[in-house]
């Protein structure tokens, strides 16, 4: 054989030698270290989705039918509650009207917000009623509306949909712990807040977190946040 007819048979020898193991290892390595990498840097932060609201049809204040339908699309921080309430629920009517106030400076990139408190007390809470507390705790009637609704569908929607359980006791006080609860525009439980952890800056977290993951997650994208869900990248 001449020396070029060696060199050639050398070289597809060399060209169809297999790569070494060590290479091998590494590229079936490489999905392990990027699934721990995500999960311990969690690079994108998401609110969990909880679970699918409830469907409801209440009664406004201004004595308007609202149902779940008609916020659909929407932001909506809802506050179960009652009028006769007084200083129990007063720290949460605080962080709804405070939150209302910041709205504007919260940068939802034109998706829609609204506030809704649902009162449990619908044998007292008469429109008239919601309208005289909706004033006196500064709600703006363009943002959030006052609501109730049939005793048997208040306990369905805010005990059995919410998981938020009241009982009316002997002096006509309501036995329960006032609550918020954030749901999406397509209608899914992301976050719910009791009097210890309702603030104005965690609603402005989470509002923003559900507004860029709306945002951010069409495309590939999409990829990235469901890995986000999946590794619970919760803040």
């Amino acid at each position: 054989m001449s020396a070029t007819g060696q060199l050639k048979q050398n070289w597809t020898h060399s060209e169809r030698k297999p790569p070494p193991i060590w290479i091998w290892l590494l590229l079936g390595a490489l999905p392990v270290i990027a699934i721990v990498a995500f999960a311990t840097l969690q690079p994108i932060k998401v609110r969990p989705r909880m679970a699918l609201a409830p469907a409801f049809a209440f009664t406004d204040m201004n004595g308007v039918r609202v149902t779940n339908e008609d916020l659909r699309g929407r932001l909506v921080l809802y506050q179960i509650s009652y009028t006769g309430c007084g200083e129990r629920c007063a720290p949460l009517d605080a962080v709804m009207r405070d939150f209302q106030n910041s709205l504007p400076a919260v940068n939802t990139s034109n998706l829609p917000v609204a506030l809704a408190t649902i009162s449990i007390d619908p044998a007292r809470d008469t429109p008239e009623r919601l309208q005289e507390h909706a004033a006196a705790v500064g709600a703006n009637p363009e943002v959030w509306r006052f609501m109730t609704g049939e005793p048997a569908q208040l306990k369905s929607v805010v005990g059995g949909g919410f998981h938020i359980y009241y009982n009316e006791e002997a002096d006509g006080q309501y036995q329960f712990a006032p609550a918020l609860v954030l749901v999406d525009g397509t209608g899914i439980v992301r976050a719910e807040y009791s009097l210890d952890t309702a603030s104005v800056a965690a609603l402005t977290r989470d509002f923003q977190l559900v507004v860029d993951e709306i945002l951010r997650s069409d495309g590939p994208g999409r990829l990235v946040y469901e890995a986000a869900h999946l590794f619970m990248c919760y803040p």
